[in-house]
């Protein structure tokens, strides 16, 4: 029986079928030794193949199906090995906050980074909009120009006050959306405001430190009303990057991707070289002086990771 994995705990999944029947799944022990580098062989959106267990109602996966594309993360717990988030996805949406807590830029640009090198299309939701004034408007503006100004989509939203919502949803209609962020961003009051009965668990931001608690605990897929789905992600405080070449961090870049055939050196990382291409668009201000602090900073990060890698 095909299916979809819709909710995974870590030991069991929970598996849509074609004709809409939901099993609780096990997997076999050979998916965890096909690749130990992955702390989740099997992930939400993933397409299986499943067998019922005729004692007890349960089923076991049996079969993994090719993945269209998947978006991953270095996993919190062992630096060396992938944690997948989510397979087969349209698009992602990164919900950020000015305050309440912060999003940086530096977050921003690792999601972005990461969804560049699986080709995945993402928009950025900048939301707690009720809570935007004064100084803090002043900030979001600048934020986005900075991403508008490249290409990326950039939307203002209260999901509490299911402000500006329309366009939204229209927008994930028919497709599988991933939603990311912080926790406390309000990644499932957006849920419960596009999806209405779904009830997913919230939690306050903390008015010490003004950081959020983890309202979500598994990756789950819900189905949207008109068509489509959208997965529900546990809040990351950073986007550990895995498997990215130093070199290769620029290509995900969309405003340095554009001129690196322009610098002198083919190998060129774009720090001292001299005739660099994308150094001078920095200079000119055609490239945002804090995308490059931040690609410098995550070159930084893959050289250090690859170096623990070789020891």
């Amino acid at each position: 029986m095909k299916g979809r994995v819709i909710k995974s705990t870590g030991s069991w999944y929970l598996v849509r079928l074609e004709d809409g029947t939901l099993l609780n799944c096990r997997i076999k022990g050979k998916f965890r030794l096909e690749d130990e580098k992955l702390t989740n062989p099997v992930a939400v959106g993933d397409e299986v193949w499943t067998e019922r267990e005729p004692s007890d109602g349960t089923a076991m996966i049996t079969e993994l199906l090719p993945r269209r594309n998947y978006i991953s993360r270095q996993s919190p717990r062992h630096k060396q090995a992938r944690h997948i988030i989510a397979a087969n996805i349209d698009q992602a949406f990164l919900i950020a906050t000015i305050a309440y807590p912060r999003t940086s830029t530096g977050f921003i640009d690792r999601f972005l980074l990461t969804t560049e090198a699986y080709h995945i299309p993402a928009h950025i939701l900048f939301n707690k909009l009720d809570l935007i004034e004064g100084n803090t408007l002043r900030k979001l503006e600048a934020i986005e120009h900075i991403y508008r100004s490249i290409g990326y989509p950039v939307h203002r939203l209260s999901a509490l006050n299911q402000q500006h919502l329309e366009k939204l949803v229209d927008l994930m209609t028919g497709k599988t959306t991933l939603l990311a962020g912080h926790s406390g961003v309000g990644k499932s009051t957006f849920i419960n405001a596009v999806i209405p009965g779904v009830q997913q668990k919230t939690a306050e931001v903390s008015r010490v430190h003004h950081k959020g608690t983890h309202a979500t605990t598994f990756a789950e897929m819900f189905q949207l009303p008109g068509g489509g789905f959208v997965i529900d992600t546990p809040g990351v405080k950073e986007f550990g990057l895995l498997d990215i070449e130093p070199s290769e961090v620029s290509h995900y870049f969309k405003e340095m991707r554009e001129v690196l055939d322009k610098c002198r050196f083919n190998n060129c990382l774009h720090v001292n070289e001299p005739h660099c291409a994308v150094k001078a668009l920095v200079e000119e201000g055609k490239i945002h002086e804090e995308r490059y602090r931040n690609y410098l900073k995550i070159l930084e990060d893959c050289k250090a990771t690859r170096q623990e890698q070789y020891d």
